[in-house]
């Protein structure tokens, strides 16, 4: 499923993680695919947005501006009802500015103490951002993935909060996921998804 009017395209993350699962959903595109990883000498663009979309379109509009190139870019969350919404924006800084992993899922879970499991109820929030080469937004879209927070961590896969988070009617943790099932029922997944079928529905090229 060739897009018109995008040539390449380059991920804004160094995360190998995500730029595997990023270009596994967006392998039908046939658009070749670069990460931020492909240019070392690029300058980190800061995501002080005060929320998911702001920093991904942040990181969209100021890749895009520095490489001349098309970029689509991410800002993922955890969000948990009972800890209005948080960590939210500050997933990957929940317990500082320089908090590991092992860090941000002790202190979710220390949070999580006295909530008992029925309403620990959770959702991972994605938002795409795609900007063309002059760092102007020209879609955006959003993918959710719904289930709740379990404490002692699960499964070898995935990053951030992926070992806590069971996903709602699968009985698995987020890590214990196969790649087939992640590009499923993932919030990223999803949200290409949409951002797919957006591109799709273009009655001209971008």
């Amino acid at each position: 499923m060739p897009i018109r009017g995008i040539p390449s395209l380059v991920l804004a993350t160094g995360n190998p993680h995500k730029a595997k699962e990023l270009s596994l959903l967006l392998a039908s595109t046939e658009i070749p695919l670069r990460s931020l990883a492909d240019f070392p000498g690029v300058s980190a663009v800061a995501e002080n947005g005060g929320n998911l979309r702001e920093n991904a379109c942040l990181k969209a509009g100021g890749y895009a501006r520095q490489l001349n190139c098309w970029v689509l870019a991410d800002d993922t969350g955890l969000e948990v009802a009972v800890l209005h919404g948080a960590p939210g924006v500050r997933s990957a800084r929940y317990a500082g500015d320089r908090a590991t992993r092992e860090e941000n899922c002790r202190k979710l879970l220390d949070n999580l103490r006295e909530i008992a499991p029925e309403r620990r109820q959770a959702r991972f929030v994605c938002h795409l951002a795609l900007a063309n080469p002059q760092g102007e937004i020209v879609l955006e879209t959003e993918g959710v993935c719904t289930g709740s927070i379990r404490d002692n961590p699960r499964g070898e896969g995935g990053i951030g909060y992926d070992s806590l988070f069971e996903v709602q009617g699968l009985n698995l943790r987020l890590a214990e996921l196969t790649w087939e099932q992640t590009l499923e029922v993932g919030h990223r997944g999803r949200a290409v998804d949409n951002l797919l079928r957006k591109l799709t529905n273009l009655s001209e090229p971008l």
